[in-house]
């Protein structure tokens, strides 16, 4: 039982909310009154789920003599030493056959997007996140994958100004985790992951407020936009961006001050002001376009 919880762990299903951006066509597409379309949503968000445990097993393969030298990290099952090399591989290759395999029932372009999203985490792992700036690109054409395979995949088309808000929010948590590991690792951060020496707080604080700048601008333009008004009945989305102000100063926040930003999966949980705002905005934005 001990074996399959270590397992379990390896998987990360904490890490699973963020494979919800799937879910963003389906409320701003008006498409969640129609069954299948749903459905098919449900599968290629349970496919990433299964795909994201398989590259998360994998780069913890990557990463398992850099994990332990972490202060936190060399607690996972790898680095302990609780969970094999070998039955890791296998894990990996069982979850990614069926992740495969669920993807392609959907859709044809779901399994194209997902044996894109794979590829790319497989060229991160071995080389790119070494690549200054790059690497937090990557981490947000993730989020974005997640996005078309949740939109072109199932069949809906996807809106501009969804893209460029998901591009925003993604690239501004990928630099506030990139500042939340050089917080965390004051002592010979580059052992850990050697691209943080081509990191600055300085540099990343510039970043993060370009990226946090740039998603509250596109969002509150989105809100205003004549198209968004048409699609969704209503003008008043613009009563939203507060919600959406206050959250990402929030975020920085907790990355300044209680030594949070790292991982945006466990922050939601555990900060209770950045759940209730998370929530609000959700339920106003449902409640207005609904």
């Amino acid at each position: 039982m001990k074996n399959l919880f270590d397992l379990l762990r390896l998987m990360r299903p904490y890490q699973w909310v963020k494979n919800a951006f799937v879910f963003t066509g389906l409320l701003f597409g008006h498409a969640w009154s129609d069954a299948n379309l749903v459905t098919n949503a449900v599968m290629v968000f349970t496919a990433f789920c299964i795909l994201s445990s398989a590259i998360y097993t994998l780069n913890d393969i990557i990463d398992i003599e850099q994990d332990k030298q972490h202060p936190k990290k060399c607690k996972r099952p790898l680095a302990a030493g609780l969970v094999s090399v070998p039955a890791a591989f296998a894990l990996a290759a069982l979850l990614g056959v069926i992740g495969m395999g669920l993807a392609y029932s959907v859709s044809l372009r779901v399994l194209i997007i997902l044996v894109g999203y794979a590829l790319m985490n497989i060229a991160y792992s071995l080389r790119l996140k070494h690549v200054v700036i790059l690497d937090v690109f990557i981490i947000a054409t993730g989020f974005m994958l997640r996005i078309l395979a949740g939109t072109l995949g199932i069949g809906i088309p996807p809106s501009q100004w969804l893209l460029l808000c998901g591009l925003m929010v993604t690239l501004f948590l990928g630099f506030t985790k990139r500042r939340a590991e050089i917080i965390a690792l004051t002592d010979d951060k580059a052992a850990h992951r050697k691209v943080l020496e081509h990191y600055s707080p300085v540099l990343l604080d510039k970043m993060i407020g370009v990226t946090a700048a740039g998603l509250i601008m596109s969002y509150s333009l989105y809100t205003m936009n004549a198209d968004t008004m048409r699609i969704h009945g209503t003008a008043n989305l613009i009563y939203t961006v507060p919600f959406v102000m206050y959250g990402v100063f929030r975020y920085i926040y907790l990355l300044h001050h209680q030594s949070r930003g790292g991982d945006p999966s466990h922050d939601l949980v555990r900060d209770p002001h950045l759940f209730i705002v998370v929530g609000a905005w959700l339920i106003a934005t449902i409640l207005l376009i609904a």
